[in-house]
């Protein structure tokens, strides 16, 4: 008997017992059998004799050896029966089934220019105001000996209320908001509460398809709402459902912004329905223009809840966001929570207090918001003098460029061109879940201009001759 190569981080002594521990289980050492002396023991294994000790003692504590004083130590239990081949499936519920259906991989690799949606714009965070904020909250947030308050710290939901009720015309009072670690746990949360197998949740289509996964996960039909250029569809619509997924400040993907005669068309709906809206509000932080459109919750706050997430505009490492909706719905989340989640960090949350109260996330975004613009600026122009005759659409708000492909053009076909030249961009398929125009997404926050203007060249000479 020989010790095997240690596990990681595994120290000599455990390293030692699980040795011994397994060949117990495995019958080398039979039940009744008599260990060696610790000291010829030890030299065996090649082990301090203290080591040796410590690892019997754990043994005999978990019932594996018994130590009878002169007459040595003796194990104590006999050989496990030979174990049945490892099963391959797992089972699975059907939540998880549904969930696991509902998922989208990267297909990952490298690319001289990457224009794949959802990467990180760190250059962009506000790293100093973030980090003197966590240092500020710090000791409070270790000093804290109440409990924590299952909707977020009173004071950070003050700070939000007052941000959203000035820069986005909500409708809030801190009762309406709970915190959450980002809007994918908000959707999970009120899809656990508000569906089930025989309900119907409606979702614009094309959408985001972390929504549609949260909501049919549970076994919800979930029904696509065709969008146009001008955003969801209203007379599309189904006749009853209990929730409704939109984007109407800039319909993700494609940019749309919903007009005024649609939003309240939305709202006439959801009364006559008894549907709640869920609304993303997910690109108002970064919008190009000087002012996004007021959110649909300030007009109609008892029918409308409003998900928001900070991860794109100060950085995916705080995972702060939070929800509005009317109290009686925050208060069966509080009350539900504890079953799947926990509030989310005590520091962060204070920190961002912070952030928001001083000022500092204002004037973050002020300077985010140009250097967005410039980037989109330079793409749009880039694709125009490369790409002539496509119609790429800026959308007004977010980190992406939605651009339609000409007749007869197919997604797949524009993504092998693309990464031939060593371009790599996102299609709109796996977000559709009907019939949808072909188009291509193009993230270019992460960009600097020249790696923008580098990008749109090698799609030019991918795409030059006009033919997929």
């Amino acid at each position: 008997m020989t010790l095997p190569p240690a596990q990681p981080g595994e120290t000599r002594h455990a390293q030692v017992t699980r040795t011994l521990r397994g060949a117990i289980t495995r019958g080398l050492l039979p039940e009744g059998t008599r260990l060696p002396g610790h000291r010829r023991l030890a030299d065996h294994l090649g082990v301090a004799r203290n080591t040796l000790v410590d690892a019997l003692a754990q043994l005999e504590l978990e019932g594996y050896v018994q130590a009878q004083g002169r007459s040595g130590t003796r194990v104590s239990v006999p050989a496990h029966a030979p174990l049945p081949p490892a099963t391959t499936t797992l089972p699975l519920s059907a939540w998880a089934q549904r969930a696991l259906a509902g998922q989208i991989e990267d297909a990952g690799g490298e690319y001289l220019v990457d224009f794949r949606v959802g990467q990180p714009v760190p250059d962009l965070y506000p790293e100093a105001a973030w980090t003197q904020a966590l240092a500020r909250r710090a000791a409070q947030a270790l000093r804290a000996g109440q409990p924590d308050d299952p909707l977020g710290p009173l004071e950070t939901r003050r700070a939000l209320a007052a941000h959203l009720n000035a820069e986005r015309g909500a409708q809030v009072t801190p009762d309406m908001i709970l915190l959450t670690g980002g809007t994918q746990g908000a959707l999970d949360a009120l899809a656990r509460v508000f569906l089930e197998t025989g309900r119907v949740a409606a979702v614009e289509d094309p959408t985001y398809p972390g929504a549609r996964a949260a909501l049919a996960a549970t076994g919800a039909q979930v029904q696509p709402v065709a969008v146009d250029d001008r955003g969801v569809q209203p007379d599309l619509l189904p006749a009853q459902a209990t929730l409704l997924y939109v984007t109407p400040g800039c319909q993700y993907p494609t940019g749309a912004a919903l007009p005024a005669a649609r939003r309240q068309a939305l709202i006439t709906w959801a009364r006559h329905s008894g549907a709640f809206i869920l609304e993303d509000d997910y690109a108002a932080d970064l919008y190009h223009a000087a002012r996004p459109p007021a959110v649909l919750q300030g007009v109609a706050p008892d029918r409308v809840i409003l998900l928001g997430s900070f991860s794109k505009s100060l950085a995916p490492v705080t995972r702060s966001g939070f929800l509005a909706a009317p109290p009686d719905v925050v208060r069966v989340l509080a009350a539900t929570r504890p079953l799947t989640d926990r509030v989310p960090g005590r520091l962060d949350a204070l920190a961002l207090a912070d952030v928001l109260g001083s000022g500092a996330y204002s004037r973050h975004l002020r300077r985010a918001r140009a250097a967005l613009t410039h980037r989109r600026d330079v793409l749009v122009q880039a694709l125009a003098e490369h790409l002539p005759g496509w119609t790429p659409h800026p959308a007004p708000g977010g980190l992406h460029l939605y651009l339609p492909l000409p007749p007869g053009w197919t997604e797949l076909h524009a993504l092998n061109g693309a990464a031939r030249q060593g371009v790599a961009l996102s299609p709109v398929a796996p977000l559709a879940q009907g019939p949808h125009a072909p188009a291509v997404l193009l993230g270019y926050a992460h960009l600097n201009p020249e790696q923008l203007r580098g990008g749109a060249a090698r799609l030019g000479r991918a795409w030059q001759d006009g033919r997929p």
